[in-house]
């Protein structure tokens, strides 16, 4: 009897813990599930005020409407320019001092993991100020390569400390055996420590592009004309003095959400690739 309620119990913990997760995942897809039928209903549809949860006449005016919106093909030029430039030189700059923290030993290491970590800590909002001013001495306000040396203030601090983790988790017995059997540093280092850190470079860059991708404050302060914005600061031309235009909004923001979905499936198989790319074989 006693092995009896046990294994109840467990099943019932299993079920509570699914039906938990379920919920959990319910409550945050629902927001996703709104905008993208949204962008599809009518404008008497989006207005009612009986809710229609599935867009029974559905409609692609939205997105037509979204997409003849002024600078929306430069706004996309402009996106994709500074999340490439940013996630590019992140993932660059990062490895290298993912590398150096994780490999060797020099005076400072610790004080420098300490400052990265505090600097994530940092709110966004309070660098406002201090980085307009100084881009502003340089004359970078209101150009794009302003507002990539901006984004790189948040995300190479965050690809440092993430890629540190996965670099310092490769054996150091691997790359001594590849040395032992005649290979250069060079040669361990792109043949046995790369494949194996692949994984996390691929993750990490899917988190610098969903940063940088997604950011409105920092480009809405630096970028003031029409021309040089991004799709985020586009997004918000839909809320003017007379209201909202949901419709559209809706379906600018489902064309803002593709290409973050649309890297994830390009790259989501190399995470799985570079787990057994660098392994060793007998």
């Amino acid at each position: 009897m006693t092995g009896r309620r046990r294994s109840r119990r467990r099943v019932a913990g299993r079920v509570a813990v699914n039906l938990t997760g379920l919920a959990v995942f319910g409550v945050m897809v629902f927001p996703v599930y709104w905008m993208v039928t949204t962008a599809f209903k009518k404008g008497s549809d989006v207005l009612s005020l009986t809710p229609e949860w599935f867009p029974h006449h559905p409609t692609l005016f939205n997105f037509t409407d979204a997409i003849h919106r002024p600078y929306f093909w430069r706004d996309v030029e402009n996106s994709l320019i500074i999340v490439v430039s940013v996630v590019a030189l992140s993932l660059a700059l990062a490895f290298l001092a993912a590398l150096a923290l994780a490999k060797f030993r020099f005076h400072g290491r610790k004080a420098f993991v300490v400052i990265i970590f505090a600097v994530q800590m940092v709110p966004l909002n309070a660098l406002i100020i201090p980085l307009y001013i100084s881009l502003s001495r340089v004359h970078q306000v209101n150009r794009l390569s302003g507002v990539v040396i901006t984004y790189l203030t948040f995300v190479l601090p965050f690809c440092v400390w993430t890629l540190r983790g996965f670099v310092a988790g490769v054996p150091k017995d691997i790359e001594e055996a590849a040395l032992v059997d005649g290979s250069t540093r060079f040669g361990a280092f792109f043949r046995i420590l790369l494949p194996l850190v692949a994984p996390g470079l691929v993750a990490t860059s899917i988190f610098a592009f969903i940063q940088a991708w997604n950011e409105f404050l920092m480009a809405y302060v630096l970028l003031s004309s029409n021309d040089k914005q991004t799709l985020s600061i586009w997004l918000a031309n839909f809320t003017t003095s007379r209201g909202t235009d949901w419709g559209p909004l809706m379906a600018g923001a489902t064309l803002t959400a593709l290409p973050v979905v649309a890297f994830f499936v390009l790259v989501h198989r190399r995470i799985a690739f570079g787990l057994t790319a660098g392994a060793v074989r007998g």
